[in-house]
């Protein structure tokens, strides 16, 4: 857990959601590794290192989580798989800022993938899967949740049923059409792409913003909109939203957040795409 981040009312801190290792070519795509190397280091074997850290964001309205980490439920198996280096420590992480499960209000999903959505469950002292914010309202796309529900070949392997038990529509689940307001200050805005109903999150607090571009913008390095993972299903929509949520961002001056980034946590891009003001992370 790092310092917390000021954004006008707001305060935002990342929490441990764990820490794994992908494969850089499929994290890349179609991008030469001579290219990518140079902004994400890999190891010898050709993976690299991404963190996954949800953000806190306390407002005078409630306490928002954005994403959840991959969970407590991976399996031995999963963990060497997916090469955890670090495991998910959220619950401990709020503890230390004096807060319990109960006091999340809303919970905030960019999309349905396990790394993202592992944490809305979790497994319990006797073995059981229960809800891990049973007081939060959880936020998704109408359509991410139609395919979260009855996933395509491609998104089955992504999208596990026990992330979502406990869930249902009108109690602790709100589907959002394309836009919606989950506090005063922080809404939601449908970008498709890297999954069909992939959504961002917008921040806006005392004169100051922020943009959470979930997968279509996992750390600074994919600030060129052609950058783009070869596990977006719908590849030349994250072109356009990437251009299209990106210009806006940079023209008006606002932070991007990140939540696979080891290192930087939090910054504002230049025209060309460069970091110009940055905030890090204190992990080792």
């Amino acid at each position: 857990m790092s310092h917390a981040f000021r954004l006008g009312e707001f305060v935002i801190s990342w929490l441990q959601g764990g820490v794994f290792e992908i494969d850089g070519g499929s994290m890349f795509g179609v991008v030469p590794r001579v290219l990518w190397e140079k902004k994400c280091p890999s190891t010898p074997d050709n993976y690299v290192r991404l963190a996954d850290s949800p953000m806190l964001v306390q407002t005078p309205h409630g306490n928002v989580l954005i994403e959840t980490g991959f969970g407590n439920k991976l399996t031995e198996k999963q963990k060497g798989i997916f090469r955890v280096r670090r495991e998910w420590d959220l619950l401990g992480d709020l503890a230390r800022l004096g807060l319990s499960r109960e006091a999340i209000s809303h919970v905030i999903l960019t999309h349905g993938d396990f790394d993202h959505a592992g944490g809305v469950t979790m497994r319990n002292d006797t073995g059981g899967v229960e809800l891990t914010f049973p007081a939060a309202m959880h936020y998704i796309q109408r359509q991410e949740w139609e395919d979260v529900l009855a996933p395509n070949k491609r998104s089955a392997s992504a999208y596990w049923p026990e992330n979502f038990s406990g869930l249902a529509v009108g109690e602790n689940l709100r589907l959002i059409d394309g836009e919606g307001e989950v506090v005063p200050g922080v809404r939601l805005a449908r970008t498709g792409g890297h999954t069909r109903g992939h959504q961002a999150v917008w921040l806006q607090s005392g004169g100051e913003a922020a943009l959470h571009l979930g997968d279509l913008l996992p750390m600074p390095a994919y600030s060129n909109p052609l950058w783009i993972t070869a596990y977006d299903n719908f590849p030349l929509d994250s072109v356009a939203a990437k251009e299209r949520f990106l210009g806006q961002a940079i023209r008006e001056d606002v932070w991007f957040l990140f939540y696979h980034d080891l290192e930087i946590l939090a910054c504002k891009l230049g025209g060309d795409g460069a970091v110009r003001q940055a905030f890090y992370s204190e992990e080792d």
